[in-house]
């Protein structure tokens, strides 16, 4: 199966599972530069730039930064997450309009870790269909995995 390396990419990626035949990866998990994959399709959230400085505008940017701060200090919170964790990426995903159709996947905080959450995407965004950032990609809910730049 071909694979795509996300670790060029820049700002946060929903990789939606679907049967696509190709498999993305990143590199996650801060200094374990972990590469997990999954096959998929990439759907780009919520990315953009500031017009005069070219400065990112994305939820990547709060992201890396939890993930770099105190707590984990860019160590890539390699355990698994915990609630705490998952409070605040839920709440960038409310603050970012997100979490009316993609919800953390409380079942896979084990297997999930800085820049590779497991997520559920739990329909298509409620807004008009020229405005939705995917679609027809049903039956939902549908299992996904949030990423961004890892803090290595």
């Amino acid at each position: 199966m071909p694979i795509v390396q996300l670790w060029e990419a820049v700002g946060l990626g929903l990789i939606i599972e679907y049967p696509s035949g190709i498999a993305y990866s990143n590199q996650t998990g801060g200094t374990s530069c972990s590469h997990p994959k999954v096959e998929g399709l990439l759907v780009p959230l919520r990315n953009d730039t500031e017009y005069e400085t070219r400065r990112l505008l994305s939820p990547e940017n709060e992201l890396y930064d939890y993930f770099k701060g105190p707590k984990y200090c860019g160590t890539g919170a390699i355990g698994g997450l915990d609630v705490e964790d998952v409070s605040f990426i839920e709440s960038v995903l409310e603050k970012y309009r997100l979490s009316s159709c993609i919800s953390i996947d409380r079942s896979r905080l084990a297997d999930s870790h800085e820049a590779w959450v497991y997520v559920n995407v739990e329909r298509e965004e409620r807004s008009e269909d020229h405005l939705k950032i995917f679609a027809g990609l049903g039956p939902y809910p549908r299992s996904g995995v949030l990423t961004w730049t890892n803090t290595d």
